[in-house]
C-alpha cells in the first residue's frame, strides 16, 4: 500500500507540474504567434524565431495549420526542446514561431528525479520499518508455535514466557494474548494430569496392603472351586494394581534404564517361553543391541499377551535386525488405537482386559527410546512393530 501510494502521489505531482509547465510555454508561444501574425499582415519584418513554412516545423503541426487550425507542439528533434506554435496564412502557407522549452524540460526532468529518489527512500524506509515490525511479531509467533508443539509432544513444563504477559501494565497485543492463553492452558493441563497421576499412584499404593492380606487369607482357604475363584480374582486384582503403579511411574518419568548388550533372537524366545503361549518365533536377522533387557521383555511380553487375548492364532513374533514385530490373525486393532494409540481402560467388542497392557508397552518403549507402532496387516490381523536403537555395542 505504501509503495502504491508513493507511486500514485508521484504520478499526480508529475502530471500537475508537467501540465503547468507546458501550459505556460504554450501561452508564450501563442502570444508570439499573435505578434508574428500582426507583423506579417502589416508587412513588417518577422522576428528571428518566426518564419513562414520553416523546415524544422513538425509535419503533424504543419498539416494542422494548413487545414486552417492553430496549434502548438513540443518537439525534441532539434538540438534542444522547442515549443512550436503555428497558424494558417494566405495561399496555404503556415506561419510558425518557436519558443525555447529547454528550461521547462529540465524542470520536469529534475522533478521526476526528485520524485523517484524520494519515493525510493520512502519505500525503503517503510520496508525496513515494516520488516523489523513484522519480524518481531513472526519471531514471537514462531516461538509460541514451538512451545505448543513441545506441549503436544508431552513436555508440559514448556512455557512461552512472553515478557508482555508478566507485566499487566504493559500493552497486551494479540501475540501476547495468545502466548498468555497457551501458558495458562499448559499450566492447567499440567495440574490436572499431576492430580490424576497422584490419585492413581495413591490408589494403587493403598490397595497393595489389603491385597497382600487378602492374598494371604486366600491361601489359607480349603481346596475347592470357590477357593480357586477367589484366588483367581485376587491375582487379577494384584496384577491390575501393579499395572497401575507401573503406569504412575511411567507418567512421572522417573524410570531409569539399565543398559546392557542383548541379542534379540534369544531374548524373544525367552519371552515366548515365559508367556506360556503357542507363539511362533521367526528370526530373519539377529542383532545385538544396547538396551534394558527387563523393560524390553516387558514390552514384548505385553504385545504377545495382547495378541493372544484379543486376536486369533497363529501369533508370530519376528526379529529382523533391530525391528521386532508381533502379529496375530484376528480382526486387527480398532481404528481409535491405530490413529491415536492405546487408551487406558478402553476396549471394544466386549474384549477382556483393562486396556493397560499396550499402554504399558508404549510407555516402556518410550523409556527405551524405541518406536512402537500399531497397524493392521493388509491381509488381516493386528501388527505391533517395535524399532530399537541399532547402535552396535
Amino acid at each position: 500500500m505504501c509503495c502504491a501510494l508513493a507511486a500514485l502521489l508521484g504520478a499526480l505531482v508529475h502530471v500537475s507540474v508537467s501540465n503547468q509547465t507546458v501550459g505556460q510555454a504554450r501561452a508564450r508561444a501563442l502570444d508570439r504567434l499573435d505578434e508574428a501574425t500582426k507583423a506579417y499582415e502589416a508587412g513588417a519584418r518577422l522576428g528571428p524565431l518566426a518564419g513562414v513554412d520553416p523546415p524544422d516545423l513538425p509535419d503533424s503541426l504543419h498539416r494542422l495549420a494548413t487545414e486552417g487550425e492553430r496549434g502548438t507542439m513540443v518537439s525534441s528533434d532539434a538540438k534542444q526542446p522547442t515549443m512550436w506554435a503555428a497558424g494558417p496564412i494566405d495561399r496555404n502557407r503556415v506561419l510558425a514561431v518557436e519558443v525555447d522549452y529547454s528550461q521547462g524540460a529540465r524542470t520536469i526532468a529534475g522533478l521526476d528525479k526528485a520524485i523517484v529518489g524520494s519515493s525510493v527512500l520512502a519505500i525503503g524506509a517503510t520496508l525496513l520499518v515494516g520488516a523489523f515490525a513484522v519480524t518481531r511479531v513472526t519471531r514471537r509467533l514462531h516461538a509460541t508455535a514451538r512451545v505448543a508443539r513441545r506441549i503436544s509432544g508431552g513436555d508440559l513444563d514448556a512455557r512461552v514466557g512472553d515478557p508482555r504477559t508478566r507485566d499487566p501494565a504493559r500493552h497486551q497485543d494479540e501475540v501476547a494474548a495468545v502466548a498468555g492463553a497457551l501458558d495458562s492452558m499448559a499450566s492447567s493441563l499440567q495440574r490436572k494430569l499431576l492430580s490424576e497421576q497422584r490419585f492413581t499412584a495413591d490408589v494403587a499404593h493403598e490397595l497393595r496392603t489389603p491385597l497382600t492380606g487378602l492374598h494371604a487369607a486366600a491361601e489359607l482357604l480349603p481346596p475347592g472351586r470357590p477357593t480357586e475363584l477367589v484366588r483367581d480374582r485376587v491375582a487379577a486384582l494384584r496384577t491390575l494394581t501393579e499395572d497401575l503403579l507401573e503406569i504412575s511411574r511411567l507418567d512421572a518419568r522417573s524410570e531409569r534404564v539399565d543398559l546392557d548388550d542383548n541379542w534379540l533372537g534369544p531374548l524373544a524366545e525367552r519371552v515366548v517361553r515365559g508367556s506360556g503361549t503357542r507363539t511362533e518365533v521367526v528370526v530373519v536377522r539377529d542383532v545385538c543391541v544396547l538396551t534394558d533387557r527387563r523393560r524390553l521383555e516387558r514390552v514384548l511380553g505385553n504385545l504377545v499377551a495382547n495378541a493372544h487375548r484379543h486376536g486369533r492364532p497363529p501369533v508370530v513374533l519376528t526379529v529382523d535386525g533391530p525391528v521386532v514385530s508381533v502379529r496375530d490373525h484376528g480382526e486387527g486393532y480398532p481404528d481409535y488405537l491405530v490413529e491415536g494409540g492405546p487408551q487406558r481402560f478402553r476396549t471394544e467388542g466386549g474384549a477382556k482386559g483393562h486396556g493397560l497392557g499396550l499402554t504399558i508397552a508404549l510407555g516402556q518403549a518410550e523409556v527405551l527410546a524405541a518406536s512402537l507402532r500399531f497397524t493392521n496387516a493388509q491381509d488381516g490381523g493386528a501388527m505391533a512393530t517395535l524399532t530399537l536403537d541399532d547402535r552396535q555395542p
